[in-house]
């Protein structure tokens, strides 16, 4: 039972924060393409995806994946109670980690995004948005080393 959930748990994260982390990172050069397509002649260059959209798209995917992500910590504590590991330090650092991460999604880049969207954030919010999708990033990066290194278990590398 273990190893499946292990599994269950792992293919989530790739597949629900991999993509999360993938459109948040590309939304803030999207909404300067945006800004700047918009400021040159208020039309997007014959060839080139229109850049609404691509915002548009971008945010419906960080959206989308970031509710589907919450089966990741779900299987995380079930394979964590399974493995008997559940204080640890490691996966506590990691628990905390990823709420952290959660939170800087919902709270900070979610809604910096539908601001760019709406049009009531100007050019320089992009700045922060990137920035603020990075330390989302960050942390998911830490929780993974956390997750593969497991500082401390006597589960076994």
């Amino acid at each position: 039972m273990t190893k499946f959930l292990l599994c269950v748990h792992v293919i989530a994260a790739v597949l629900a924060i991999g993509p999360v982390a993938v459109a948040a990172s590309m939304f803030p050069p999207a909404a300067r393409r945006a800004l700047t397509a918009g400021a040159d002649d208020g039309q997007p260059h014959p060839g080139s995806p229109d850049p609404a959209a691509t915002l548009h798209l971008l945010h419906r995917i960080c959206r989308a994946y970031a509710v589907v992500g919450v089966v990741v910590p779900v299987f995380g504590f079930a394979t964590a109670s399974e493995m008997g590991v559940l204080g640890s330090p490691w996966l506590i650092v990691s628990i905390v980690l990823t709420t952290l991460a959660a939170l800087v999604l919902v709270a900070l880049v979610l809604p910096a995004q539908s601001a760019l969207l709406e049009g009531t954030a100007g050019a320089g919010r992009t700045a922060r948005l990137a920035m603020v999708t990075g330390l989302f990033n960050l942390l998911w990066a830490a929780v993974t080393v956390l997750m593969i290194v497991r500082p401390g278990s006597t589960t076994g590398a």
